[in-house]
């Protein structure tokens, strides 16, 4: 999301860095140039205004100019400044309250509230919590029948709705039905509208009225820039908001809304969206976030993805196999493919790492793309068993049938075997010097598929 902020911020503090001296108007010219890259990524202008004179007054105080590295320090105050712009670290839902709790979703049309819907009652339910599902939104086609499918994928409870009933009516029958069986939480999903209007308000306040909502959760679409600014101070005046959810973090936006809406609105951001699976929902960590606007990377949130992701018994199995000797396999490539796909490909953990290790980490990964991990899971999935265990045995001809039966070219056979050969001899090297396991300890007993090799 903060690629665009990232390059800007990062020439512009470039500069500073290496500096053993700053000046007055050094500090003012990169502070201009950062203002400058705030309002590039949609950041509301009195949102820029703010930080950069909080970042410049701080800066030509004695902070800076007594440090041993002023541009080291001049950094480190706009990671704080960015840090404390975005609020507190979320801990999540506040569910302190008598059962069932109700979590009440609200926003523009398009912001993502029902696949939002589907990713809290997942992270409820890892939190040992039964989650009862209802959507009362009659207007968009299909609305219903959605959150239903939701609901039943990730192993949620859900109240049944019909087109034709009130809003206010399948909430309250809702509730009821809530009570009586004992669930721990309502996911309360709303109707959107393509913008802000009068209709959309009274309708939400009437349903806050009815089943009095503990948490009152506002779902923002972080490409919508200062839309969506305008829309959070709408909603926060209709229903007087406890929290913020951004949603499409993993998308081509520009940021602005990262960093505009806890501020205008005063509510803190508790959770991130970070892609379309049903948990690619995460804590909102402002010092991370900030981390990685800045280029320095967040190497926290990937270990716990890794933790969270990746399956510890194959990643064992697969280090113990690899230990005693025996040879990496197209199977044992397949499965780390398949895992990887499964985390947001190769970009999502690359988006974690520090700026200056991104290029080489790419580089040494393949930069594997989504369309590619799934062209080259075909391809192995169109050998044989024996072929796959045993790739020395894989000829012209079978080539050319394993081609034939993926629907690729044969030299991307080709390039995946000789990759695969390159990963076989590697792995070899790292078993035989113990590296294996130490950076499998490094990892909390795990590696994140691709980096394995």
């Amino acid at each position: 999301m903060f690629d665009r902020l990232t390059s800007t911020l990062s020439e512009a503090l470039k500069s500073l860095s290496g500096r053993g001296r700053l000046t007055d108007d050094n500090i003012s010219d990169t502070v201009r140039q950062v203002r400058l890259a705030l309002l590039d990524a949609d950041v509301a202008l009195p949102v820029v205004k703010a930080f950069t004179e909080s970042v410049k007054a701080r800066a030509i105080g004695a902070e800076v100019t007594k440090s041993l590295t002023p541009g080291q320090a001049f950094i480190k105050i706009v990671h704080e400044e960015l840090t404390r712009l975005m609020g507190e670290a979320s801990t999540g839902l506040n569910l302190r309250a008598q059962r069932p709790v109700v979590v009440m979703l609200a926003g523009l049309q398009g912001a993502g509230k029902t696949t939002t819907a589907g990713k809290l009652a997942v992270w409820l339910i890892k939190q040992k919590k039964k989650v009862l599902m209802v959507s009362t939104d009659v207007y968009r086609p299909a609305a219903i029948l959605q959150l239903q499918t939701l609901a039943s994928q990730v192993g949620a409870g859900f109240a049944a709705a019909a087109a034709e009933e009130k809003p206010v009516a399948i909430a309250q029958r809702a509730l009821t039905e809530a009570s009586l069986q004992a669930y721990d939480v309502l996911l309360l999903d709303t109707a959107g509208r393509l913008h802000v209007d009068a209709e959309m308000m009274a309708e939400v306040r009437a349903l806050e009225a009815a089943v009095k909502p503990h948490e009152r959760l506002f779902v923002v679409d972080s490409m919508a820039g200062q839309d969506a600014v305008n829309a959070a101070k709408a909603f926060n005046e209709a229903l007087s908001l406890t929290g913020v959810i951004l949603t499409k973090a993993d998308g081509d936006a520009r940021g602005g809304a990262a960093l505009s809406v806890r501020q205008v609105t005063g509510k803190p951001i508790l959770f991130i969206g970070t892609g379309e699976k049903s948990d690619a929902l995460e804590l909102f960590q402002p010092e991370r976030i900030a981390s990685r606007i800045l280029g320095m990377g967040d190497v926290l949130s990937l270990v716990e993805q890794v933790q969270g992701q990746v399956d510890q018994e194959k990643a064992e199995k697969l280090a113990k196999k690899i230990s005693k000797g025996k040879s990496f396999d197209l199977a044992d490539l397949r499965d780390q493919l398949s895992q990887l796909q499964n985390m947001g490909g190769m970009s999502a953990l690359l988006d974690k790492l520090p700026a200056q290790m991104q290029a080489n980490a790419a580089a040494a990964a393949g930069a594997a793309d989504p369309k590619q991990l799934k062209r080259q899971i075909g391809i192995i999935d169109s050998m044989t068993p024996r072929e796959r265990r045993r790739p020395e045995l894989i000829d012209g001809s079978r080539k050319r049938r394993i081609a034939l039966g993926s629907g690729v070219q044969l030299p991307e056979v080709n390039r995946l075997l000789k990759q695969f050969d390159h990963m076989q001899k590697t792995m070899k090297k790292l078993a035989k010097g113990g590296m294996l396991k130490n950076m499998m300890r490094g990892m909390g007993g795990r590696l994140p598929p691709g980096f394995l090799p």
